[in-house]
């Protein structure tokens, strides 16, 4: 948003170096807002930490000869844009302006077998900080806190003890990664840079491997199992040194230093190493699926190991004889055993019966599959027939299931009554696509919002069956929520729920939100790459299949061109055999 409207520089760069432009705005702003102190004889330059760096753009910076006033963004664009806004003006600012001088003073008392220590910090010129002080939104406010003064004392006082305070601490696991602490460790490993970090994120996000919690990144059990994987048989490609050297080497193809080809064939082939096909192979050979899709959790009391394992439809705990399903968000650091008992113990038992049918006495189960709720009438018998079932009707929760509603349910289809014009059954039924009616060939859907399909009368259904057909309008995708405004067109962006599972759309485009990542979790920024991939896709489709009416134009324009060719030719020969019959005559 703030590139589009021309308030910063292209930001998809490493760069660290400023344009004389911005540094003499920089410079000039500094002796208006704080005073000729604040401002270095010269301009100040920066080296780049970043292996690769891309430096063909300057810094990311404020745009223009006049810097727009972080003020002017938020009344215009919000509080979103105001924040990254502030943050590059700052940080502009403050990379021009002298350095902070300051005392820093560290006092060490000795008590018998113990030592006390206590340091402290004066800050004598504020410097950059009077501009941009990290992590605070009022710099000014803020340099109290960067100050922590102590008495005066002399080396060898003796010091009255007054009171002495037990204190206790404890330390506190690493915290988990958000979006920002991981590009930060990748800026720090040296891999990727500016222009994937942020797509790095979303493919971590889109395949399942951590789930958002709040601004935290939470691996899956998903991830573990890959991790383990990689770990144990492809060491190698697993090191970040490997990762970021392998980003020294593209970079060196891409400049014309080194040979693609031979590159491919060594990473592939091997050289004083095994190559990839060694490592694939030696893999498959090694590689045992039970083993590598367990995750194991712990024993139980009578030693039985508990695991997490990964299935086809997901994750799912098992101690070996009995299984279940695992909620969504559970992270590995999270799952105990006595959790893991809970849910064998719960699957153990089973769903409970609402109830015994009426008319065959068999119960009445409501249970969750593969495709969501529904409800099921017996039990699964070994080598019986399969029980009936039946999903729940659309916007139809669990909770709102009751032994009477599950009986009428598992009515469908049933025949309502006959039609009086042409003594056809009308039929209500439960399919792919919602509810609808049938009536000899012609079939209508029922507007779930208006009609109670389980309630519908015949006089309902005759004014259905009426109206013109309409496809399938109670199918239609289900908008879900709003996500937001795309930043370049301004177009709403929503989530909707359609055949084929969740999708973002901006009404023209439509991208499917990937499997295994929470609908509701997705941001504005994920919708937009889902939308930018989905579009790339398209326009390359479109341009290949117009090179290949192209192509097959040309041919057929060729071929005709041939063929005329050589109908000439004949009807040449024709004429010049005749012309030699006539003059032998």
């Amino acid at each position: 948003m703030l590139y589009e409207n021309g308030l910063i520089t292209y930001m998809r760069t490493d760069s660290t170096t400023l344009s004389d432009e911005a540094i003499n705005m920089s410079r000039a702003l500094i002796e208006r807002e704080y005073g000729k102190d604040y401002l270095p004889e010269k301009p100040r330059t920066y080296q780049t930490k970043v292996k690769n760096a891309q430096e063909a753009h300057e810094a990311i910076r404020p745009a223009g000869t006049e810097f727009v006033h972080p003020s002017e963004v938020k009344a215009k664009f919000g509080i979103e844009a105001f924040k990254l806004y502030d943050l590059i003006w700052k940080r502009t600012v403050a990379s021009q302006m002298k350095d902070a001088r300051g005392t820093r003073i560290a006092i060490e008392l000795k008590c018998q077998n113990a030592r006390f220590r206590a340091a402290g910090k004066t800050i004598e010129f504020p410097g950059f900080l009077r501009a941009y002080v990290e992590g605070s939104d009022d710099p000014e406010a803020d340099l109290a806190d960067q100050e922590k003064t102590l008495p005066k004392v002399k080396k060898g006082e003796k010091l009255e003890i007054k009171s002495l305070e037990a204190l206790e601490h404890e330390t506190q696991p690493p915290a988990r990664f958000t979006e920002g602490s991981l590009i930060k460790e990748l800026e720090r490993l040296g891999i990727g840079r500016p222009s994937t970090w942020a797509t790095i994120v979303d493919v971590i996000l889109a395949r399942g491997y951590a789930f958002k919690r709040g601004n935290a990144l939470v691996p899956t059990f998903l991830a573990r199992a890959l991790t383990n994987l990689m770990q144990h048989h492809f060491t190698k490609l697993m090191d970040y040194k490997f990762t970021a050297q392998l980003e020294d080497d593209l970079d060196a193809i891409a400049r014309g230093e080194a040979d693609s080809l031979a590159y491919l064939k060594k990473f592939y082939f091997g050289n004083s190493h095994p190559g990839l096909e060694q490592l694939v192979e030696r893999g498959i050979e090694e590689i045992d699926p039970r083993e590598v899709c367990g995750v194991p959790i712990g024993k139980t009391e009578d030693g039985k190991l508990i695991e997490v394992r990964i299935g086809r439809y997901g994750p799912f705990v098992t101690d070996g004889e009995n299984r279940a399903s695992l909620p969504d968000m559970v992270a590995p650091d999270e799952m105990t055993v006595e959790y893991a008992r809970e849910l064998l113990e719960t699957a153990a038992r089973g769903p409970e019966s609402l109830g015994n049918d009426p008319a065959t006495g068999k119960p009445v189960y409501l249970k969750t599959g593969r495709f969501g709720p529904y409800v099921q009438l017996g039990d699964v018998e070994e080598g019986g027939p399969k029980p009936k079932m039946v999903s729940l009707l659309p916007g139809m929760e669990p909770a709102d299931v009751n032994f009477e509603i599950a009986l009428k349910l598992l009515e469908l289809p049933k025949v309502i009554g006959k039609n009086p014009e042409n003594g056809e059954d009308i039929t209500v039924a439960n399919g792919r696509y919602g509810p609808y009616l049938k009536c000899g060939d012609e079939t209508r859907s029922i507007p779930t919002d208006e009609i109670s399909p389980l309630e519908i009368t015949v006089e309902q259904a005759l004014e259905l069956l009426k109206q013109p057909r309409r496809g399938r309008r109670a199918a239609q995708p289900k908008k879900l929520k709003v996500i937001g405004k795309h930043p370049v067109s301004e177009e709403e962006i929503t989530l909707r729920s359609g055949r084929y599972g969740p999708y973002v759309t901006d009404g023209k485009i439509n991208a499917s939100v990937p499997k295994g990542v929470d609908p509701e979790s997705v941001t504005i920024d994920m919708a937009v790459n889902l939308l930018e991939a989905r579009a790339a896709r398209i326009a390359a489709k479109e341009g290949g299949k117009s090179s290949a009416k192209k192509t097959k134009a040309k041919t057929k324009s060729k071929s005709k061109s041939k063929s005329k060719t050589k109908s000439k030719s004949k009807a040449k020969s024709k004429t010049k055999s005749k012309a030699k019959a006539k003059t032998s005559k």
